[in-house]
């Protein structure tokens, strides 16, 4: 697996994120959000964010809003819990970079380790 580039452990595939540029790290994240979201719904996307990022729904409404996306396009689903456009999911990526500078690249990358099922390459 690791000649094909693929990560062949949890670890494997974190050391590999801590040694890529935040650009590419956002763009995995933002990328893998909307992945998510499409195969899992816009509600499991958030929760595995939250979940990974250390992130309460207080925390993931403020770095969405931090991140650009607009506040009067948070809402909440039938069980009351936390949803955004899933076209707009990309903002929790500058957000939590904006909430949280000194820690904000290990919280995407806790994500990305966190769903590393999903997607295991670089």
């Amino acid at each position: 697996m690791v000649a094909t580039g693929l990560s062949e452990t949890p670890a494997a595939y974190r050391a590999k994120l801590l040694a890529q540029d935040d650009a590419q790290i956002d763009a995995w994240v933002a990328g893998s959000l909307r992945d998510i979201a499409k195969r899992k719904g816009v509600v499991q996307a958030i929760h595995e964010f939250g979940k990974a990022s250390g992130l309460d729904e207080d925390g993931l409404a403020g770095a969405f809003t931090a991140g650009g996306g607009a506040a009067a396009t948070m809402g909440r689903d039938d069980e009351n819990r936390l949803i955004f456009p899933a076209v707009a999911l990309w903002a929790l990526v500058p957000g939590i970079r904006t909430v949280d500078p000194a820690r904000g690249k290990d919280r995407l990358i806790n994500f990305l380790v966190a769903t590393f099922e999903e997607v295991v390459y670089i």
